[in-house]
């Protein structure tokens, strides 16, 4: 049985397109680019050849990873979801208590991960320091600068 993979729909839409592109506009550019390279002849010592070749080789694996990915897709839907308390697909206003700088973060998939667009993986450090609390309550991050403490000013769910 295989691992389910929490995503928000979002994520999910963004890696139905990434594939959809691999299998139809990068797909065929490699299929143009080894029919050029076979019309120049001996394929033995053909360098754009075997290029082309491993070429196919990387995308045909990154369509099986995201077709594999996207079987196993968990989709959560935010706009469905509400609390008062730190989960997955919620977006939480910080408040650095050391330098006093505002971050937020959404709380996302590991595939959906992105610092510094604000999604954070569920499985970071900061989000399992968040999970489960709530606005008004301080929580102690060991990031690789060293430990940082923030106070959760909200906790919201963005559809």
């Amino acid at each position: 049985m295989s691992e389910k993979v929490p995503m928000t729909a979002q994520g999910h839409a963004a890696l139905e397109a990434e594939l959809k592109y691999l299998r139809s506009v990068e797909r065929q550019r490699i299929i143009k680019a080894i029919a050029e390279a076979r019309s120049h002849g001996d394929l033995s010592e053909n360098a754009e050849y075997h290029a082309a070749k491993e070429a196919q080789g990387m995308n045909e694996a990154k369509v099986a990873d995201l077709e594999d990915k996207l079987s196993r897709a968990e989709v959560i839907d935010i706009s469905k979801l509400s609390g008062e308390t730190v989960k997955f697909g919620a977006t939480v206003t910080l408040i650095d208590e050391d330098t006093e700088e505002e971050v937020k973060y959404q709380i996302v998939g590991d595939l959906e991960a992105d610092v510094r667009n604000g999604k954070v993986s569920i499985g970071s450090p900061i989000a399992r320091a968040l999970i489960s609390k709530k606005a008004g309550d301080s929580v102690e991050v060991n990031t690789p600068r060293g430990a940082k403490s923030y106070e959760i000013l909200k906790v919201a769910f963005l559809g």
